[in-house]
């Protein structure tokens, strides 16, 4: 009998395989493979699409024979993904370019050129015109890259987020397909319909024969056919932006569940139901899942950087060997007065909800003398809390019901400090789960209703909390926030 389901959780930095036993729900074991980010030019970032397909074939080799499970034991397989990263690939599944990642900045001047016209269309769409978002990076390649232009010519052009291709490889080219939460963050599909919109398209200058269908969130969008290291007939019954996924794994399907994912960026996400809610202080509306032909909606705040920070300390500045050190060097700052003017601000590619400030940079302000690691280490992880702080309280004015504690998960919340800054700056109680690999938690069991083998009110059950942090906040949080709102309109908003 099949047992295990297989998740596929395609990140920013890497490609993560979990299995999970589809009988008592366990948690079997996860395998991450991290992949090269490639930076052509500043504020441009890319990733090779054969390299991410290499990881996922080498993910799920590894995981399957590392607890002895044969492939044949799969009974079905969950797909989510960093979401509006922008692939091009031909009819075949060949690239034609490095996929266009969203932390990309590229087409910052498109967007301030088209700001005006666009703003008709914005409440089709809910989101900002922003270089984060997929029509922008699809206009990009039409416009610059031979290869693109030549398969568009020849009917032979695949645009999609990195969900579609993943599908598409793994179904060997026999099923085009994406859905509502990946789709809403294209630019390209009005929210009303969860479909592709012509005004849209026509906008961004994109045909619709070279986009995937739009189907539900869970259900059967092929199975897998012509792989080497997987069987055919295997159903791949969910697929869900990575946010969305884990809003989904922290059992956050109803109106009001509310959550943070800490990765390489940070997102924060209110389920607001059949109901689309539209902020006027800078929160996306998007699409939280679609099911049954239904779209259930959410409110985002966006962080372009949380984690990713972590690895500029690790990767740029050799400051920790690796990145759970980061907490370890955080904590031997004893006299928080040795921080009293340091402000650590991690827009390394702008910033995202609630300012939209597409070419902001990064900085580091309040440098002394005596400033050490250990001193930058306790600021970025401030400078990331501070960060989403902002966002979640505009999230919390929006709320339907009051907020008093938020759910996270994600590599970062690993990190009890993090988390406890995250409580106190914000006023709220922290509350991590059991299962922080919520992204690929939340898309394998999304595929066992895709698969109509479990239902929705089955995961308030698998839901398990692991610890609370409770605000302590005091004068020191007090002056931080004062110190990040005067230095945030000084560098950035005025």
């Amino acid at each position: 009998m099949k047992q295990y389901i297989l998740a596929i959780d395609e990140g920013t930095t890497g490609t993560t395989a979990l299995l999970i036993d589809s009988k008592n729900f366990d948690l079997i074991d996860s395998v991450n493979q991290e992949f090269k980010q490639h930076y052509p030019k500043p504020s441009w970032v890319e990733h090779n699409l054969n390299e991410i397909w290499s990881a996922i074939e080498d993910t799920i080799k590894t995981i399957l024979k590392k607890n002895n499970i044969g492939a044949d034991q799969i009974c079905s397989i969950g797909i989510t993904n960093q979401r509006e990263t922008t692939c091009a690939y031909n009819r075949a599944g060949e690239p034609l370019a490095n996929a266009i990642v969203w932390q990309d900045r590229r087409t910052s001047e498109f967007c301030k050129s088209k700001r005006a016209s666009y703003e008709k269309l914005k409440k089709k769409t809910g989101l900002p015109l922003d270089p984060y978002f997929s029509g922008t990076k699809m206009k990009w390649l039409l416009d610059n890259i031979d290869r693109v232009q030549k398969a568009a010519q020849d009917n032979d052009l695949r645009l999609s987020t990195i969900d579609s291709f993943i599908l598409y490889k793994m179904t060997n080219g026999e099923s085009f397909k994406t859905e509502g939460s990946n789709a809403s963050r294209t630019l390209l599909m009005n929210l009303e319909e969860c479909e592709w919109d012509q005004e849209l398209l026509s906008f961004f200058e994109v045909d619709r024969s070279f986009l995937p269908e739009i189907s539900d969130s869970f259900s059967v969008f092929g199975k897998t056919k012509s792989l080497g290291f997987l069987p055919d007939g295997i159903p791949i019954s969910c697929i869900l932006g990575d946010q969305q996924a884990a809003l989904f794994g922290q059992a956050g399907y109803s109106s009001g569940d509310l959550k943070c994912t800490y990765g390489t960026g940070a997102f924060i996400l209110l389920n607001t139901g059949e109901d689309k809610v539209f902020s006027d202080e800078g929160l996306l509306t998007t699409v939280a899942y679609k099911n049954k032909g239904k779209a259930v909606y959410a409110l985002e705040g966006s962080c372009y950087i949380a984690g990713a920070a972590v690895q500029w300390l690790r990767d740029n500045l050799d400051l920790i060997d690796s990145s759970p050190e980061v907490e370890t060097l955080a904590n031997s700052v004893k006299d928080l007065g040795e921080m009293e003017h340091l402000l650590f601000l991690p827009f390394f590619t702008g910033i995202g909800s609630p300012y939209w400030v597409a070419d902001a940079k990064a900085a580091i302000v309040g440098i002394t003398r005596d400033t050490s690691k250990k001193h930058l280490a306790r600021a970025c992880l401030e400078g990331m809390a501070l960060s989403i702080n902002d966002s979640i309280k505009e999230i919390i004015k929006m709320s339907p019901s009051e907020v008093t504690s938020i759910k996270v998960d994600g590599g970062a919340a690993k990190n009890d400090l993090l988390l406890q800054l995250q409580s106190s700056f914000t006023n709220r109680e922290i509350v991590r789960p059991k299962i922080i690999e919520t992204t690929a938690y939340g898309v394998a069991l999304g595929s066992l209703i895709g698969t109509g083998e479990i239902s929705f009110e089955d995961l308030d059950k698998l839901w398990k909390e692991d610890q609370t942090f409770k605000p302590k906040r005091n004068d020191y949080f007090e002056m931080k926030l004062r110190q990040w709102e005067k230095t945030l309109k000084a560098l950035y908003l005025d």
